[in-house]
């Protein structure tokens, strides 16, 4: 039986984001809070496993890469109402699959767009070492996604990923960070096909390969 499509959430503002900024930076050491990328890229990975994640769960690792508890109080329920409501309107988009946009910011004008993509995977991927049960699916359609997905990352970070690698291999990379984007979301939507599967899933573009 499909879940229920969850209640829309309005998106977060130019406001809420300097304020979410804002309170991840404000987290105590020794904690070690993820940036905005990182936060919604780990969000993505929370939403793609197979069985949904306890909010608990989650919410400590965007306040400190080790899930070390942060200092309770309002600043801390101010925090994780902001992430609440981008895990619904991420959630939303995934389960309808509709386009969202990642949290994915242009480093500088000279940059690489794998460079700007880079804090957005690597929160996806701190989501799959804590959440390891989409990967340990080991299904066929998961590989191209995912390699859509890792190949901003230096070979040398994929350990132990050969499948992935050979595909990456194949891949044709992004003329510029909205084709990245593109890419990415596509990719999650593929993703979302194997591990959120729906009645009918409308399939999106393959990813592009070399010539």
């Amino acid at each position: 039986m499909t879940p229920p499509t969850p209640k829309s959430e309005p998106p977060l503002s130019d406001a809420d984001l300097a304020r979410l900024e804002a309170l991840l930076d404000a987290q105590p050491a020794p904690l070690q809070p993820l940036d905005l990328c990182a936060v919604d890229g780990l969000i993505a990975g929370v939403l793609l496993q197979p069985t949904r994640v306890a909010p608990d769960r989650w919410l400590k690792l965007c306040t400190d890469v080790e899930g070390r508890p942060a200092p309770g109080g309002p600043a801390l329920d101010e925090l994780h109402g902001l992430l609440r409501r981008r895990h619904a309107e991420v959630d939303r988009a995934i389960g309808l699959r509709q386009w969202f946009d990642p949290w994915i910011f242009q480093l500088d004008d000279e940059a690489a767009p794998a460079e700007s993509m880079l804090p957005w995977v690597a929160g996806f991927a701190a989501a799959m070492e804590a959440f390891p049960a989409m990967m340990a699916l080991d299904h066929p359609e998961l590989v191209e996604p995912l390699a859509l997905i890792f190949m901003h990352f230096e070979p040398e970070d994929l350990e132990d990923a050969d499948a992935l690698l050979e595909v990456i291999a194949t891949l044709e990379p992004a003329e510029d960070l909205a084709e990245a984007v593109q890419d990415l979301v596509r990719a999650l939507m593929l993703i979302a096909d194997v591990t959120r599967p729906r009645a009918a899933p409308a399939r999106p573009l393959r990813p592009r390969r070399r010539r």
